[in-house]
Order: structure tokens, then sequence, then C-alpha cells
């Protein structure tokens, strides 16, 4: 796989990642990148008249926006006092990845099982290119290291365990942009990766799914450990 501008993995297929007008989902991305960079802090109020004139669009797309992001938990709707920012806290990072530690293992296995020399290629090419980065380009690693795992779940027949993937993966990728990888965490990436093919070319569906849970709470505690820090420094 040789290298690519503009890079970016694409959702499972037949997996509409916003379930919205292009519209709405185009200000759903914009509201969260607001969310996830602080530019709307906990428990702000969201006033669907103010984001559409600070979007420069009409009401309807940003409503569309709002349910999308409180079926994520980045938004909370409460009747009569309409919508606010959720706080990214630590508890809700771990809801995350906790499902993701459930939910990850089995579409390994069931990848495993099913998986063909030209997916195994795919992987292998895409893990070059994740050490070729070698954590230079954060954005790009993130791209490259979801585009990874998308190729062992997007044929899995479980349609809603694939989109419910996906949509936490997508929560904490915006999530962990606020943090940078340590040391540890990078060897531990790049050696799990290669163990991970190894594990799918011997055909050790157990073994493969063990791992990936690991890996999968690996990411999560990484995430909350920068979150401790962060809060530790500022209540210091």
């Amino acid at each position: 796989m040789g290298e690519q501008t503009g890079f970016k993995a694409q959702p499972p297929k037949g997996i509409d990642p916003f379930g919205a007008s292009t519209e709405g989902a185009s200000v759903y991305e914009l509201i969260r990148d607001d969310i996830i960079e602080g530019r709307l802090k906990a428990n702000d109020r969201l006033v669907v008249a103010d984001l559409a004139e600070r979007h420069g669009t009409s009401t309807n797309p940003v409503r569309e926006a709002l349910q999308l992001l409180r079926g994520e938990g980045f938004v909370l709707i409460t009747p009569n006092r309409g919508a606010r920012v959720r706080p990214i806290d630590q508890d809700f990072v771990r809801d995350i990845y906790e499902i993701g530690v459930l939910i990850e293992p089995a579409l390994t296995r069931w990848f495993v099982n099913m998986a063909t020399d030209d997916d195994i290629t795919q992987l292998e090419q895409v893990q070059d290119e994740i050490e070729r980065n070698n954590f230079v380009d954060p954005l790009r690693h993130s791209e490259l290291d979801t585009r990874f795992h998308t190729i062992m779940y997007e044929r899995h027949y479980n349609r809603h365990a694939a989109e419910l993937w996906w949509k936490h993966r997508e929560v904490l990728r915006a999530v962990s942009r606020r943090f940078n990888f340590t040391l540890a965490r990078r060897a531990q990436v790049m050696r799990e990766h290669r163990e991970l093919i190894a594990l799918i070319k011997a055909g050790e569906a157990e073994k493969a799914a063990e791992l990936v849970g690991r890996h999968v709470e690996g990411s999560g505690r990484h995430i909350l450990a920068q979150m401790q820090a962060i809060s530790a420094a500022r209540a210091g």
C-alpha cells in the first residue's frame, strides 16, 4: 500500500455512521469537535437557533445533529429544558471502552474463522503503513489504526454490533485527540498488532479474541490515565 493523500478510514460496509442528511452529518461533526476541543464546555446549553446561526445553516440539520450526539452520549436532552453538553469524564470513557472489550473479541473470533489470504495481506499492508508513520502524524495513525480494525469487522453478519463498535470507536478517537501516546503505549500497539496478525494466520481464534480484549482495554486505560494526569495537575 503506497502513500495516500488525505487518507481517511471509512466505516464498515453497509453502515451509515450518521443516519442523517448530509448537512446534518456535517453539523454533527462540527458540534462534536467543539465539544471535544472544549469550545463547548460541560453543561453548556445547546440552543438550536444559536447553533444554526453559528454554523450558517437552518435549524433542522442542528436538530438532527443533536439527536446523533445524544445517541453517542455527548449531549443530554431533558424535556422542557432542552439540550446541554454532557461532561466527557472518566466514567463516560470507561463505559465506552468496557463495551468495546465485550464486543470486539466476538467480532474478532468470527473474523479469524472467515479470514482470507487477501484479508491478511490488507492487514499487513496497513500495519506496514502504521509502522512507517511511527506516530509522527497522530491523525494519520488514528485513521490507519481504525482501518486495521475495520478490515476485521466490516463483513460481520451482525450489523448492529459492527455499527455500535464503529460509533464507540469514533467517540474514543475523538476524545484521544487531546492526548499523546506514551512511548510504552506506542510499543504495545505495534507489538499487539503484529501478534494479532500472526494469530489470525495460524487460525487461533480464541487467542486472537483474548488479545483484542487486552488491546481494547489497554487503549481505554491509556486514555483514562491521561485524563487522570490532567485532573491531578489542575487540582495541584
